[in-house]
């Protein structure tokens, strides 16, 4: 089996080719035209990755299941959580230091890091299971003391 790589590092080599693309489609088509472009991009691939978490759920997804999966967004210290709450519905956290914003920025890519990074999250529910829904009201990249995840899951999709 082929060796996993750190999400963190995935991500880091997924905007040195994004970032290009977007530099690409802005001298072409303008600012607004690139955004579009690695917005979609990044969504597209997001709900494709979930598509292939949840294949690969023993027993199939669940609120659970998403948890356990957890652990890939964090490793390396990639993201430092603080819990806000648990239960058989909800799973709540708060980000308090993202080192997938701060590489953005080391990158250069602080005007489209949201796109990058925080555009995938609510993406992912979507591929992951129709039931789990996303909600946050802020982030670190956009300059918030921290970011609010919020999921759910409900019984009908």
């Amino acid at each position: 089996m082929a060796a996993t790589i750190p999400i963190i590092e995935r991500r880091r080599i997924e905007a040195e080719l994004l970032k290009e693309v977007y530099e690409t489609v802005r001298a072409r088509h303008g600012t607004d035209e690139a955004r579009a472009v690695v917005s979609e991009s990044v969504r597209r691939s997001a709900i494709e990755q979930a598509r292939a978490f949840a294949a690969a759920a023993p027993g199939g997804t669940s609120l659970q299941s998403f948890v356990d999966i957890q652990q890939h967004w964090t490793a390396e210290d990639a993201l430092e959580i603080q819990p806000v709450h648990r239960d058989a519905t909800r799973f709540e956290f708060n980000v308090t230091r993202c080192r997938y914003a701060e590489m953005y920025r080391e990158m250069g890519l602080a005007e489209i890091g949201p796109l990058l990074s925080c555009n995938r999250d609510g993406s992912f529910c979507e591929g992951y299971d129709p039931k789990l829904k996303f909600t946050r009201t802020q982030t670190l990249m956009q300059g918030a003391s921290h970011c609010d995840f919020r999921y759910r899951y409900e019984d009908t999709p």
